[in-house]
């Protein structure tokens, strides 16, 4: 009761009566103030939008692109931090909420308390403005009232004096004293007329004051103070609600908070390097040692290698630098197209066309993969067609019963609607069973085959000798040439590369014949059955023996080579080989996975293709 009476007592009313000015300009500046804080709510609000748009666009930004193989072995650092993307996401949502809200909840009722206010206080100042022009207008009517009668109070004493002089002069007649009594009565009564007026006017005037400075303003300044207040009041709940809608999403940030705390934990280094063996491992084994060459012991598995190699150096000794000094003609045209990097862009393109490579870039039996990888992608493409082998037998079983349902009751519908169907679902249900059989046993293949002791890849030749088989004259010739020239050689394997592309261009440009139409040919498109590198073909042009003579004296055999698996032939240009197989190595693999080979059979010289991880090279020095 106290605190209210305080309250009730302490009123601009009363204790403000005087300060009508201040209290205005008091006002105007609360108005202004709260509109202010309107500004930095709506100023909050753009900058919490445009966090959420920015958090938005990092999300985007640093999202890893979706990939076939990613999604199978993900990593577990790589899910907590797609999770963590997922939580930023939502982080920035809640920051949208929060703008939304600080718009409508808080601004929106800032602006409508700012402009009650000012159209309230306006009332309020008019209002006031008028009771004051009132009195000051009831004061100026005073004044003159108080002036007229000062006026007629000092001409009634003046007439007074007047007559009192006129009537103690002797000389004066009586006439002249009659006439300043009168004048003396006029002026007595217009004094005490106007002293009437000025009494009357006081009266109204102290009446009228009394009641502006006590009831009329006092009230309009106890409207201004409730008006202050109310302002006062508007900041105090709009800033209380400005954190009540932080509140409120407080809640779903902290579980946003707690989602990437949780991704964080699900981060297992030792898992993800479980993730890297099952996505790199091979199934090779490490290379043994290398074995000792004693070189005053004779080397009888070469000695068929060293006739021909040293038969090739008779005809076309070869320069330090690699070229031949009696420029070699290797291939015949076909082949020489194929040496430089358009042609051999060229090349892979039709090699990838005629392998039938699936969508990831792999042949369809994942021949071109490390036993280890190639098991995994079989099983995978096992289990994929198991799943859709099931579903269209789900799908024949439904329609089979749906004819089975028309045939019993043909009010229900025709059987031979569903016939064509049943027979397109039984024809797609062989061809899954067909395909599913065909890469069991490509599994069952690749399960059977037993470990090789190393990597092709660690057995590729090194070159300078060090894991070269010796041979006879002709290797010692090229030793001997190489160190009389006293300089720097590539590799033999290189140079040798090199010639055979020379003369390959040199040999297109003399004008020799491909084959018959004039059609160049690629690696895939039947070099096994070429009529330019086999000889007695019985097909070609009328300089087919010419072709065949320099054929033999081009293709000299760079190496040997050995299958360390078999290998089946299953596009065009490539041939088969089995296990342990030894090969002639005419070509070593210029970048794309392929060497080319030559062999002798029961049907003459065959050459083609052979996947270079396939094979272990031992090229000549």
């Amino acid at each position: 009761m106290a605190a209210q009476e305080i309250d009730n007592s302490t009123t601009w009313g009363k204790e403000l009566w005087d300060q009508f000015d201040n209290i205005a300009t008091h006002t105007q500046k609360g108005i202004d103030f709260i509109e202010r804080f309107g500004g930095f709510i709506r100023d909050r609000s753009a900058i919490e939008v445009e966090y959420a748009l920015k958090l938005r666009r990092l999300v985007k930004n640093y999202q890893p692109k979706k990939s076939k193989e990613d999604e199978e072995n993900e990593f577990s650092s790589l899910i907590a931090f797609k999770n963590v993307l997922k939580e930023v996401a939502d982080l920035a949502g809640q920051r949208e909420v929060v703008a939304e809200n600080l718009q409508n909840q808080v601004l929106q009722g800032i602006l409508l308390l700012a402009k009650n206010l000012r159209e309230e206080r306006k009332k309020a100042l008019n209002q006031g403005a008028s009771l004051t022009q009132s009195l000051h207008t009831q004061i100026g009517t005073l004044d003159r009232a108080k002036r007229s009668y000062e006026k007629a109070f000092r001409e009634a004493e003046k007439a007074i004096e007047s007559y009192h002089k006129a009537d103690a002069d002797f000389h004066l007649s009586r006439a002249d004293v009659e006439k300043q009594r009168v004048n003396m009565n006029i002026r007595n009564s217009q004094s005490e007329d106007a002293k009437s007026e000025y009494a009357n006017q006081l009266q109204i005037t102290n009446k009228q004051q009394q009641q502006h400075y006590q009831i009329a303003l006092p009230e309009v300044f106890n409207r201004l103070q409730e008006l202050d207040e109310k302002r006062t009041r508007g900041m105090k709940e709009f800033i209380k609600r400005s954190a009540d809608v932080e509140y409120e999403v407080s809640p779903i940030i902290a579980h946003c908070l707690e989602g990437i705390v949780k991704a964080a934990d699900s981060i297992n280094e030792k898992d993800d390097s479980m993730i890297v063996i099952e996505k790199y491992q091979s199934g090779f084994q490490p290379p043994g040692d290398i074995p000792f060459e004693d070189l005053s012991k004779p080397d009888p598995d070469a000695a068929n290698n060293s006739q021909t190699h040293n038969s090739s150096t008779g005809l076309n000794h070869m320069t330090g630098k690699g070229t031949t000094k009696d420029k070699l003609k290797k291939r015949v045209g076909i082949f020489g197209i194929f040496t430089g990097n358009k042609s051999r862009r060229i090349l892979e393109a039709c090699i990838n066309v005629k392998n039938n490579l699936s969508t990831d870039g792999l042949k369809e039996d994942f021949s071109d993969l490390p036993p280890t990888q190639r098991r995994k992608k079989l099983t995978a493409k096992v289990q994929e067609l198991q799943q859709k082998v099931a579903q269209e037998q789900a799908a024949s079983d439904g329609l089979m019963k749906m004819k089975g349902v028309y045939e019993a009751n043909s009010m229900l519908g025709d059987p031979r609607t569903v016939e064509e169907q049943l027979n397109e679902s039984v024809n797609r249900l062989d061809r899954l069973r067909h395909e599913l059989l065909r890469y069991q046993k490509l599994l069952e293949q690749a399960n059977n085959q037993s470990f090789i002791q190393h990597s092709p890849q660690s057995n590729r030749v090194i070159q300078n000798g060090q894991r070269s088989s010796r041979h006879s004259n002709g290797s010692s010739n090229h030793e001997n040439s190489h160190e009389d020239n006293g300089e720097d050689h590539p590799d033999d394997a290189g140079s040798l590369s090199r010639s055979a592309s020379e003369s390959s261009v040199q040999q297109a440009q003399n004008g020799l014949n491909i084959n018959n139409n004039g059609s160049s040919a690629s690696p895939e498109s039947g070099l096994g059955t070429s009529h330019t590198s086999l000889p007695g073909s019985g097909q070609g042009s009328t300089n087919e023996q010419p072709m065949n003579e320099e054929f033999y004296e081009a293709d000299t055999p760079l190496g040997t080579c050995r299958a360390l698996y078999p290998f089946d032939a299953t596009s065009e240009g490539s041939i088969p080989m089995s296990e342990g197989e030894e090969l002639q190595v005419i070509e070593v693999d210029q970048g794309d996975g392929w060497t080319r080979v030559r062999r002798f059979s029961s049907k003459g010289w065959e050459e083609g293709f052979v996947p270079t991880s396939y094979i272990e090279c031992t090229l000549y020095a």
